[in-house]
């Protein structure tokens, strides 16, 4: 049976899967080894070959049974995966600048490699759960970890744009002012934006715009006393959940800036469905399910026929980029009767 992989490349970790034809994952969890990235690419491309083989060892199968590998990385790099020249930050080596990973590991392994950034495969993969890997749908997934990742799956494929930065969803702007309780708020994004989604949507804006706008407010919470506000940008989300008022506003306003957001994406792609994910949305049943109700309550009002748009919270988002990139795979093998 034709049997694709999966890897996601971190700064750090890469991590395994494999899909089969008949659209089953044959390792359910996290299939982790270290990329030593640090150490240029010689070093981290062996360990991913290194890492191969005790994946495909986990997964009972043989590397021989492998057609295609996908692989997705962090950015910035061109839609075929080769790195910015200017470098990146989870690729800090010299030798990465301007790198072309998928081509360079297609040699090393033998076997086609597919490549997405993170975000992509991430998204591809929050599609993949809720419409199967055949099915011609499109989607809108937005990523809240450190930044704001997601991409945009039209027609079941990952629009990537010209250069690769289809899909930058974080970079968006967003109408921000007309979020209620924050007047007065300039959210600066790193890219240099100011009022992107990223800048209100991510851990980053936690620790650089919200907690110095709401403390400075309440000089009296905990969090204020604690005296460190990346220490403190730790608790929110915990605190959020157990229902801490000013931690839980600022999931409030982080909502209904995905609520505008997602807005503009019903209005320019009249999308089947949206989805969240990321780190940020790892929590309760019950608490996902109010910060859905925020986003929609962030929504200006739809139009009748988009009023019933389904919000959806992304499964199994530990192993997001490596089944969305097997995925990627699984298409390009079956396309090509490989």
């Amino acid at each position: 049976m034709r049997t694709v992989a999966g890897i996601d490349l971190g700064g750090t970790a890469i991590n395994y899967t494999f899909l089969n034809e008949d659209e089953k994952f044959l390792i359910e969890g996290l299939c982790e080894h270290p990329a030593r990235s640090k150490e240029g690419p010689d070093v981290c491309l062996a360990q991913i070959a290194e890492g191969f083989e005790m994946a495909v060892q986990k997964a009972g199968i043989s590397a021989a049974d492998v057609s295609v590998i996908g692989l997705d990385t962090p950015g910035p790099a061109s839609a075929a995966g080769v790195l910015s020249a200017k470098g990146s930050t989870n690729f800090v080596h010299a030798d990465w600048a301007g790198f072309d990973i998928p081509g360079n590991l297609a040699k090393k392994m033998g076997k086609p490699v597919l490549y997405l950034n993170d975000g992509n495969a991430g998204a591809l993969w929050g599609h993949f759960a809720i419409f199967g890997a055949s099915q011609v749908a499109t989607s809108i997934s937005a990523v809240i970890g450190t930044g704001l990742g997601g991409g945009v799956i039209t027609d079941g494929n990952v629009v990537k744009g010209r250069k690769g930065f289809g899909g930058e969803l974080g970079h968006v702007l967003i109408p921000y002012q007309s979020i209620a309780g924050i007047e007065g708020m300039a959210p600066h994004c790193n890219c240099g934006r100011t009022g992107d989604l990223e800048s209100l949507c991510s851990l980053t804006a936690i620790t650089a715009t919200f907690l110095p706008y709401f403390l400075g407010k309440n000089p009296d919470h905990e969090l204020a006393k604690l005296g460190d506000i990346p220490k403190a940008a730790k608790l929110v989300r915990g605190m959020a959940e157990n229902g801490d008022a000013l931690c839980k506003e600022i999931f409030r306003v982080q909502a209904h800036a995905l609520g505008l957001f997602f807005d503009e994406m019903v209005n320019t792609f009249d999308p089947d469905a949206l989805i969240v994910g990321g780190g940020a949305i790892e929590t309760s049943a019950e608490f996902q399910q109010w910060f859905i109700d925020e986003i929609r309550r962030g929504m200006p009002v739809q139009r009748a026929e988009q009023a019933d748009i389904p919000i959806y919270i992304m499964p199994n988002g530990d192993t997001a980029g490596s089944r969305g990139a097997a995925i990627e795979a699984l298409k390009h093998a079956r396309a090509n009767a490989l």
